[in-house]
């Protein structure tokens, strides 16, 4: 059985995290972005903090997830998107799962309380794992944005914390 290892982002990752972006942009049902954007982009988009990588037992990474602010608003500094793409030969084997186990163990450690996805409906295998997660949907934005020239839908899906941010 293939061994995998879950470590931090380093800068040395930017090449494969973009390359599996670009397959998340490729198979259209996985963002609304159609380019790849520099490194210093997606850098400076994600928090510093919980962002992670899988790496095969090769040191390749397979598999990457990260989270960034919702809003500059102090009473929304415990509010996270995630972003989890794997690579297209790594699907279905578990890695997104242990993935966003560690995210949410981390991001609570860093005071997160709540994660939340707005992920099309057409993504199914991605809407099954945030639910396994313990995300629920909280709703659908209709016709949110254009993508591929149609109007499509979001669903919002989110997960509370049961230790940060309780009173």
């Amino acid at each position: 059985t293939e061994k995998f290892e879950i470590r931090p982002v380093t800068p040395k990752d930017s090449k494969r995290i973009l390359e599996i972006f670009k397959q998340g942009i490729e198979y259209g049902w996985a963002t609304f972005e159609t380019q790849v954007p520099p490194w210093e982009s997606w850098d400076s988009d994600f928090y510093k903090f919980s962002r992670f990588v899988v790496e095969n037992s090769e040191d390749n990474v397979v598999g990457w997830i990260a989270i960034k602010p919702t809003s500059k608003r102090e009473c929304f500094s415990g509010v996270a998107e995630l972003s989890l793409y794997i690579d297209k030969d790594y699907q279905g084997k578990g890695l997104g799962k242990i993935l966003m186990q560690k995210l949410i163990q981390d991001s609570e450690e860093h005071q997160i309380w709540t994660l939340y996805a707005g992920i099309f409906p057409e993504n199914k295998a991605s809407i099954a794992l945030h639910e396994k997660a313990g995300f629920h949907v909280v709703g659908t934005r209709e016709k949110i944005g254009k993508h591929h020239g149609k109007w499509v839908d979001i669903v919002i899906m989110e997960r509370r914390s049961t230790t940060v941010g309780i009173d």
